[in-house]
């Protein structure tokens, strides 16, 4: 008979279960930037005190892809260079990637800030997935990607409450085409929101990756806030924060 813990010798130590890493969602975010007065604004969003994510930050709208964006029309497509960098770095490949991250960085807004980012110039899509996407629909507007940019792209660390590969984008508040009252309020999502420049944007209640694009996209509008700048994409490698560019 083998020997056990009763036969005077100690068992073996049971190793610890590590943690498994979360699954990595795709997700987009978008900067509405506000460029008519003598210093830029971005609109901010403070998240609802009860979230388990990110309570009672200020943030800018965003969330993960959901499958409606992948069916919605558009009126215009991104540029090649956003599409190129978009594309890089993704394994296995994903078929119009690019496409839908912008789809889905405008339907969050939308969601969160009841703004609607598009253009009346070609008419009401022709048909529209459920739930927010027959807002548009319905209020006449076609999502437009043209005027948007990539401007930042970041994965959650290791071992976090939720993990995302989350692409930001940036737009001119001129994009903003309609708006429904009403969204944001003490028991939405967002609570609040504020349009600040950059230095108040830095004062206020932000998750450490928004403080990091708002520096990265301060440079971007000091050379000049062009399509072809690189693309700066922050992720842990090794149990270091590393900043590559695309």
């Amino acid at each position: 008979m083998a020997a056990g813990p009763t036969d005077g010798q100690s068992a073996p130590a049971t190793p610890e279960k590590k943690k498994r890493p979360l699954r990595i969602r795709n997700a987009a975010t978008l900067i509405i930037l506000d460029r008519s007065g003598d210093q830029p604004k971005v609109l901010m969003g403070r998240r609802h005190a009860g979230h388990k994510f990110m309570p009672g930050l200020f943030v800018f709208p965003g969330g993960r892809i959901e499958l409606g964006d992948r069916s919605m029309p558009v009126a215009g497509t991104l540029n090649d260079r956003a599409e190129q960098a978009l594309a890089e770095q993704v394994h296995p490949p994903l078929f119009h990637l690019g496409r839908v991250l912008a789809l889905a960085a405008i339907r969050e807004t939308y969601e969160e800030t009841g703004l609607m980012i598009g253009t009346r110039d070609y008419g009401p899509p022709e048909s529209a997935p459920p739930g927010a996407w027959t807002a548009f629909r319905e209020a006449g507007v076609m999502p437009d990607l043209e005027p948007m940019q990539f401007v930042a792209r970041a994965i959650t660390p290791p071992y976090r409450p939720k993990r995302f590969d989350t692409r930001f984008f940036a737009v001119d508040r001129e994009a903003v085409v309609a708006e429904t009252p009403g969204i944001v309020g003490p028991d939405s999502e967002l609570t609040e929101l504020a349009w600040v420049d950059l230095a108040a944007a830095r004062k206020l209640e932000l998750p450490r990756i928004t403080a990091i694009v708002l520096d990265e996209l301060e440079a971007r509008l000091a050379a000049g806030f062009g399509p072809m700048l690189p693309v700066p994409f922050f992720r842990d490698v090794d149990g270091e924060h590393t900043r590559a560019e695309l």
